[in-house]
């Protein structure tokens, strides 16, 4: 299992105007507030706060090789002075581009490298972080941002004061990626309330505090909250999702068992992308709950690529997307209607959040895909490579690199260090939306540290799971087979009971005896096994059950079903010459029984084959029961 200490970025947006210093730009986009006397005195406090800490940095810095920095700044320039062809250009040019573009970044690397050797005893230390923390909160918030939030009341200036107090949930803050849109103050709002409502929320460094941490320095704020600042991880969305009752739902379907056994690893920066989902506590309850009945298989898939996610591409049809109130909730909708791209993907993110792990937007030009965490890295799911993506404002390849850098956390130190430094002089971010672009020296050292650390410990990204074929179509990727499971003769044995009623269990049928392209046999999550007939596919297939009847006579028959779209049917052929159209119950994804049938079953050997007519929705089926007609 790999290291989880806990991990960081400073992320960044590109700042649009060059020469305009990330204060600047902040307090352009945020809204005009005014600030009272408090607010002036306060201003002036963080702003000298700020001015002092530049200067003891840049007094604590060493003194830089000049031809060194030269070297390195100038491969850089050089590097954004490559232009890539245009459309009309042919693939030759195209080449050349490429190659010279793989060599200027060789070269800039290699630079870089030379003086991170020299500057390494520097970022290897803590000696500076006091200094570097601070500075480096007041420059992604501003001075003006931070006067804004705490004129409010002593409340608010109090937050701020217990925050530059602990260096500890500072750094953990930064370490995490900071707050997003440098909104410190609201996210000390949040984390506060949280801590208020769950004693185990304030064991430092336990999952609860991760969690609830990572949720209150991410989650976009509820509705009325002014949006603003620099360091933007997540475009900032208004949201009705209440950040404390995220984390008491989390909190409680962890103890309950509900999530994902590696849940309880993840540090604070992979906990932000966990709780901010747009979806209600009532959906991620229900998600949870419809695959533990209707599809367990997807919840205990070995390939982390496609755990949880599975659930899109086996039910959530690609069609133009509609709604029906009277089919449920939204995510009940979703799956029960089906949708594209977007929809998919949203629902994909669901799936895996619902269960603890961490998930974002992977938006493409004119489609939407997401990716996860998995234990291997992060890979993207329904959608194009990282380079073709970005999330968020943050582009696929940064956030690629970023994630993969983060797994080596006393090397990682080491960008942060360079990049709070940075900070503290007021320096240009590199871009997170245009791969390693912009940016002051120190910046962009701690871009091409992140370089140097996925280089050295030959990192490589994971494939793509389905790729944009499965994410704009249903087409079949080959694979659709379910696992092999062992299955227990008392799952396989027909049950006459005393008063007559026959019991069958799904997985005792005749054919298939295991799982095929369209039948799945899976352990059920109570005990037991049931089957799936899947939606996939074109070609029915018969699922047949030999059934020993003590004398002729009238049955009903009602089979244990789960559904998660409604109007669907399943056709009975009885002794291979009776058709038995049976209705099926839109049962959201929980256990109910079908439609009840009468059957006439002759004494002794009988066949009963199930199937469904083409196209079909999935459903899921436990048991079946001949009860004889009094």
């Amino acid at each position: 299992m790999r290291s989880r200490k806990q991990i960081n970025l400073i992320v960044t947006v590109c700042i649009c105007c060059a020469g305009l210093t990330q204060i600047a730009q902040a307090q352009k986009n945020k809204s005009e507030i005014q600030l009272n006397a408090r607010g002036k005195e306060l201003l002036a406090q963080y702003t000298d706060a700020l001015n002092t800490l530049n200067s003891e940095v840049a007094a604590a810095l060493p003194i830089i090789n000049l031809d060194k920095k030269k070297a390195f700044l100038d491969a850089r320039s050089e590097l954004a002075g490559i232009k890539p062809p245009t459309e009309e250009e042919n693939a030759v040019a195209q080449k050349n581009f490429e190659k010279q573009k793989e060599q200027s970044e060789a070269t800039a690397l290699e630079e870089a490298r030379s003086i991170l050797n020299d500057v390494n005893e520097l970022l290897a230390s803590d000696s500076l972080d006091s200094k570097l923390l601070k500075a480096a909160i007041i420059r992604n918030a501003t001075p003006q941002g931070l006067a804004e939030f705490a004129q409010q009341g002593p409340t608010e200036e109090k937050l701020l004061e217990q925050l530059f107090a602990d260096q500890s949930l500072m750094k953990q803050m930064l370490i995490a990626g900071g707050a997003n849109g440098g909104e410190y103050g609201e996210a000390m709002q949040v984390y506060t309330a949280i801590l208020a409502k769950s004693e185990r929320a304030r064991e430092v460094g336990s999952i609860f505090q991760r969690l609830a941490l990572g949720t209150a320095i991410h989650m976009p704020w509820l509705l009325g909250k002014e949006t603003g600042g620099v360091h933007n991880i997540v475009y900032r969305t208004q949201t009705t999702v209440d950040q404390v009752e995220r984390y008491l739902h989390y909190e409680k379907a962890f103890l309950d068992g509900e999530l994902d056994p590696a849940f309880k690893d993840m540090n604070t920066w992979e906990c932000r992308f966990i709780t901010d989902d747009p979806y209600s506590n009532e959906d991620l309850a229900w998600t949870r709950k419809m695959m533990q009945t209707y599809r367990p298989d997807h919840i205990t898939n070995p390939d982390y690529k496609w755990r949880y996610v599975r659930i899109v591409k086996s039910d959530v049809p690609y069609v133009s997307p509609t709604t029906d109130p009277s089919l449920g909730t939204p995510a009940q909708q979703h799956i029960a209607l089906g949708g594209i791209c977007g929809r998919r993907a949203f629902y994909g993110r669901l799936a895996t959040r619902a269960f603890g792990i961490p998930s974002r937007a992977s938006t493409q030009t004119g489609h939407g895909a997401m990716c996860h965490w998995t234990p291997d890295g992060w890979v993207v799911c329904l959608g194009a490579w990282w380079s073709s993506a970005w999330c968020g404002p943050q582009g696929g390849l940064d956030f690629l690199l970023d994630s993969q850098a983060r797994e080596h956390t006393d090397d990682y130190l080491q960008v942060l260090r360079a990049q709070w430094i940075g900070d503290s002089l007021g320096e240009q971010d590199v871009s997170i939306r245009q791969y390693g672009s912009g940016g002051g020296f120190w910046d962009g050292l701690a871009f091409y540290k992140k370089r140097a650390i996925v280089e050295d410990a030959e990192v490589e990204a994971l494939e793509l799971a389905g790729g944009m074929k499965l994410g704009e179509s249903d087409d079949l990727l080959g694979d659709e087979k379910g696992e092999e499971i062992e299955i227990p003769e008392s799952d396989k044995t027909i049950v006459l009971g005393n008063d007559g009623t026959i019991t069958i269990p799904a997985a005792a049928c005749d054919r298939p005896t295991n799982s095929t392209d369209k039948v799945a046999f899976m352990k059920s999550w109570d005990g037991g096994t049931q089957i799936h007939y899947s939606r996939l596919g074109q070609r029915p297939e018969l699922i047949r059950y030999s059934v020993e009847a003590p004398s002729a006579g009238t049955y009903t028959l009602v089979a244990d079903v789960a559904t998660v779209s409604p109007k669907q049917e399943i056709i009975l052929r009885l002794n291979r010459r009776t058709l038995i159209d049976i209705s099926l119950p839109y049962t959201k994804g929980m256990w109910d029984q079908s439609t009840p049938v009468t059957v006439d079953l002759k004494e002794g050997r009988n066949t009963l084959m199930f199937t469904c007519r083409a196209p079909n929705r999935g459903v899921t089926m436990k048991e079946i029961q001949l009860v004889p007609v009094k």
